[in-house]
């Protein structure tokens, strides 16, 4: 059974927005008293963040569907509708974000850093919140906006001071055993570790995170073994140890041999580990002839540059100078590190020149309009309403979009298509919409609120003339 799980792809849907209502304030004797609809509630986001408790992706990867619920829709009584409930996904700590492409969206580092990988959407507006002095009483509501939905990718990079990397059965997982208190799988043959195993090291006053990653082979680098499915968790520890195997049963192998494999498939990888400080570990050294082998290469390692330390698992022999060098070269590492800076709000004012949408004249008559406005309120456009239709058409006319088809080169009956071409709305321009105010009138008033008052005129008048002809009959002339 998969017990640690260090990549998936998670499908996220945030909510849609609630839709906005078109309602009419009544009560006795006011029946027509105003526009009262309220607006929609905004839809969840879904938001991942770190969490430290958490140490794989394995939830995501049997759960890999997640959507956020969406806002209520307004009421009349100017009642607002309830927002979403925002889904908040834990992940571990050292987890990268990737799109479809892979891109990279997001490297959460750090307790409580967060993503929004869904946006929710707005709720839309009621008629009580777009009534104006021009359009006093809307018979129209906008509607709520669809959540954004994506696929990405969730990929686990162990955050780690030291990285043990070497051969399959060199002894790594035994060395992380007995330098912490991590209780790693042991046994006597290849490819025991199959995730990586963490440890945390107490060095006089330092403590560090040491990382045993799975066996390295020849072709690592490219797919081979466990390799390129672990190397990404080296990527981000600050020591590189190589754990020679000094009582190495294979004929054909030796320390040498393999600790210049295992640098061949670290360069072959990159992701800049080729400047990573090293040490060089000889294992085993409580076998003979692996204290005799390592006596006789540990010139030839030095020579080259590195620091070697002869070690036992078993013995415990130079695990206490191999842990101090390791905290020393950690201290340094995190003292050279760039002090990180609060937050900063970074403000990217729009271009003067910037209209906020464009238009592609894509042949055959047709118009594209890009943009996310036009896009968002072709979205909020409730189309089988004739005043929503028209109040979409003055917000286009005032965006400029109108002018930008007719400098385009777009003549009456070309088409015009407002959004990407999986999901656009496509309609015959006709310039005289151009205005829609003037084609339509004073849109958005309601000639029912005449109803009462000329309704009262009409009793009023049939009270006067039955009194008349009342006063008639019997003879009586009121107004001597």
């Amino acid at each position: 059974m998969t017990t640690f799980v260090d990549r998936v792809e998670l499908h996220v849907a945030a909510g849609s927005g609630g839709h906005g209502c078109a309602s009419v304030h009544r009560e006795k004797f006011k029946p027509l008293g105003g526009p009262d609809g309220g607006n929609g509630g905004r839809g969840g986001d879904v938001i991942l963040v770190v969490d430290q408790a958490v140490t794989t992706l394995l939830e995501y990867h049997h759960s890999p569907h997640r959507k956020a619920t969406n806002g209520k829709p307004g009421e009349g009584g100017n009642r607002s509708g309830k927002d979403g409930t925002d889904l908040v996904l834990p992940v571990p700590d050292g987890t990268v974000v990737l799109d479809a492409r892979g891109n990279v969206l997001a490297d959460l580092v750090g307790q409580g850093t967060t993503y929004v990988a869904g946006q929710g959407g707005r709720g839309g507006l009621g008629n009580a919140a777009l009534a104006s002095a021009r359009r006093k009483a809307p018979g129209f509501a906008l509607l709520g906006v669809p959540g954004q939905a994506q696929d990405v990718v969730l990929e686990l990079k162990t955050v780690a001071d030291v990285a043990l990397v070497g051969y399959p059965s060199a002894g790594k997982s035994s060395l992380i055993s007995v330098l912490s208190a991590a209780k790693p799988k042991i046994a006597d043959y290849p490819f025991t570790t199959l995730v990586p195993n963490l440890g945390v090291v107490n060095a006089g006053s330092t403590v560090y995170t040491i990382a045993d990653v799975p066996g390295l082979i020849p072709g690592a680098s490219e797919g081979r073994g466990l390799g390129l499915e672990f190397l990404r968790h080296v990527e981000r520890c600050s020591v590189l140890v190589h754990v020679l195997d000094t009582a190495t049963l294979e004929s054909e192998r030796d320390p040498l041999t393999d600790l210049d494999v295992i640098e061949a498939e670290l360069r072959a990888y990159g992701a800049g580990l080729e400047d990573r400080p090293r040490l060089i570990v000889l294992n085993k050294v409580d076998v003979p002839d692996g204290l005799d082998l390592a006596e006789m290469i540990k010139p030839d390692l030095e020579a080259r540059g590195y620091d070697v330390f002869e070690v036992s698992a078993v013995s415990h022999a130079g695990l206490k100078e191999l842990s101090f060098a390791l905290a020393k070269i950690v201290a340094e590492t995190r003292a050279a590190q760039p002090v990180q800076e609060s937050t900063r709000v970074v403000i990217r004012p729009q271009a003067v020149d910037d209209a906020g949408f464009t238009v592609e004249h894509e042949g055959d008559d047709l118009y594209r309009v890009r943009g996310e406005k036009p896009e968002r309120w072709i979205r909020q456009t409730d189309f089988s309403n004739d005043e929503a239709v028209g109040y979409l058409a003055d917000r286009l006319a005032r965006l400029g979009v109108e002018d930008a088809l007719l400098k385009a080169g777009a003549r009456a009956g070309d088409g015009v298509a407002i959004g990407p071409e999986d999901d656009a709305v496509v309609f015959d321009w006709e310039p005289s919409l151009a205005a829609g105010a003037e084609m339509l009138g004073r849109r958005g008033e309601d000639h029912r609120f005449d109803a009462p008052r000329a309704a009262a005129m009409r009793r009023r008048d049939k009270q006067a003339a039955h009194d008349e002809s009342l006063a008639e009959y019997r003879g009586f002339d009121p107004f001597k």
